[in-house]
């Protein structure tokens, strides 16, 4: 935001402030977001230290986090942004609601982001690459080969005060025609809003005591939103810059197996980006997934179908050392 301060006086300036003046309202809601959940967290811990941690709170803790994890994983980036399987129309609607839960944006910006993410990976126009053209990149759009603390931070978090939101008519068009989702989408508040109340109500219910309520509040609320803002945060900063790459893609996405298991399967982002659409990102043996062993529980209960798993002979033509 620096650059908008320095800029000179005149018309230029006048722009600048009606720019700034246009963004004062998406900064404000994202800050809240990105940093509302850190500030409650150190205040109340401030405020509970000493306090033993409830099983109740921890229960509430792990569920919500697989149900909004979920939400972005096999929902909002495996079913709506790359179309990996089609689901029928109750855990269609019910992945886009988890999916806000997490409180990541509505589905349509979601989206939007992360297919121009992918036009663009690691080049001139990708939204939150670390390895950013402009500073430190040239002016054809090649991206440099250091990754920077700076380009870490930009991916991380920095990407979403200063990036311009994605154009939904252009990059989620299809979504918009489908009438169960433009609603979801619109009701993203109310909805980031529920992830909230569930826990203070339940740990109301199962304590009977406000202090209950608060602690379930903190624990299934702000803690879980944290944790689950910070993973799907390292799949774009840590997984282009740190890791294995065995297929070969135009990006610098890496396979970075240390967090498989917090991202449900997201940090295999080399092999992701090499087949952006199969449904399972841990390709190879060994590889953990919970998403895709989730979607293939799904499609054994038939409420998923046309789902695409990866074939040997597809992932051997891009894979490294093997010819095409």
């Amino acid at each position: 935001m620096s650059e908008l301060v320095t800029m000179s006086h005149g018309s230029q300036g006048d722009q600048v402030s009606a720019e700034t003046f246009r963004r004062w309202p998406g900064w404000c809601v994202t800050s809240l977001i990105v940093v509302g959940p850190l500030v409650a967290i150190l205040l109340v811990i401030v405020g509970l230290w000493g306090r033993q941690v409830g099983i109740a709170d921890l229960a509430l803790l792990l569920g919500l986090y697989a149900v909004s994890c979920l939400g972005v994983t096999a929902g909002y980036h495996r079913l709506f942004t790359h179309k990996s399987f089609v689901a029928g129309r109750a855990l269609k609607i019910a992945l886009a609601v988890a999916g806000a839960v997490a409180v990541e944006g509505s589905l349509m910006s979601w989206v939007s982001n992360h297919r121009r993410h992918h036009r663009y990976s690691d080049h001139a126009g990708d939204p939150h690459s670390p390895l950013s053209v402009g500073d430190d990149g040239d002016e054809s759009g090649n991206a440099p080969r250091r990754t920077s603390l700076r380009g870490l931070f930009h991916a991380h978090v920095g990407w979403l005060f200063r990036a311009e939101p994605a154009d939904e008519q252009r990059f989620a068009s299809d979504l918009l025609e489908d009438r169960d989702l433009r609603i979801v989408s619109r009701l993203f508040p109310l909805w980031a809003s529920c992830g909230l109340a569930i826990p203070f109500l339940a740990g109301w219910a199962f304590a009977g005591t406000l202090t209950g309520a608060v602690t379930a509040l903190v624990w299934g609320g702000l803690v879980r939103i944290f944790l689950v803002h910070h993973v799907t945060w390292s799949v774009n900063s840590v997984c282009h810059a740190f890791g294995r790459r065995p297929f070969r893609t135009r990006d610098r996405s890496k396979n970075f197996a240390a967090l498989a298991l917090l991202s449900f399967g997201e940090s295999w982002h080399n092999s992701h980006h090499a087949f952006p659409t199969l449904a399972r990102h841990g390709v190879d043996r060994g590889q953990l997934d919970i998403t895709a062993a989730c979607i293939r529980l799904w499609e054994r209960l038939g409420w998923v179908h046309d789902v695409r798993w990866p074939r040997p002979a597809q992932l051997a033509r891009r894979r490294k050392g093997i010819a095409a």
